[in-house]
């Protein structure tokens, strides 16, 4: 072998390397905690929406009684 064919052959068994670290080998990849951590970041997203409309409506409903009980006393 030449000086470029080992060149070639370290070159790609350091791909190979960093494939696996990057999807696995038998383990979680880096890829696989990158999804779950995106997930988990997604849930408490989703889980704040939800909170702010909930907090919205009690909100409004608050305002609601507030004037209901401004123009009932009048």
């Amino acid at each position: 072998m030449n000086e470029f064919e080992m060149t070639v052959l370290a070159d790609l068994a350091q791909l190979k390397t960093d494939m696996r670290w990057l999807i696995g080998n038998g383990n979680p990849g880096r890829f696989q905690e990158l999804e779950s951590r995106v997930e988990q970041h997604e849930v408490v997203i989703q889980r704040g929406f939800g909170i702010g409309a909930a907090l919205g409506v009690l909100l409004t409903v608050v305002h609601i009684a507030i004037d209901y009980l401004r123009v009932r006393s009048r």
